[in-house]
């Protein structure tokens, strides 16, 4: 099921994505960039593991890339400089990492529907939802 996310994905839309950051404690200056910042997502396999690249769309800098085995703790460091263990699963079709750190838990949904990739994120009562089209 993994193999249906698999491709290059680029956002199209971003709701709460500051709000989001801002529960997180994320200080201004990267929220900023994180909100204008156009990303794409490149999600691959190989072998057992998954491995996710988030890269800034005008520049294929790469901000971030986590390789994994599904159902597996792994330690993060996020883009925002956060370190984390994640684990990652699928649940009916939809891939759930679950990060947390210092007592502390954020979870990302990527689900597919329509076409598009839709990640829900939510942290402590505040949810944002940032959309993919494939490329």
């Amino acid at each position: 099921m993994v193999d249906a996310f698999c491709g290059s994905w680029k956002l199209v839309d971003s709701q709460n994505f500051d709000e989001y950051l801002r529960a997180l404690g994320v200080d201004s200056a990267i929220r900023d960039a994180g909100n204008a910042a156009k990303t794409t997502i490149v999600i691959s396999r190989e072998g057992d593991r998954v491995v996710i690249e988030t890269l800034l769309t005008d520049t294929s800098v790469k901000v971030n890339e986590i390789s994994f085995t599904l159902g597996e703790e792994f330690e993060e460091s996020t883009a925002d400089d956060r370190r984390v263990k994640s684990i990652i699963t699928l649940d009916g079709g939809n891939l759930v990492q679950v990060q947390r750190w210092d007592g502390k838990e954020t979870t990302f949904t990527r689900e597919l529907k329509g076409g598009q990739m839709i990640m829900t994120l939510m942290f402590e009562g505040v949810q944002a939802v940032r959309t993919y089209d494939r490329e």
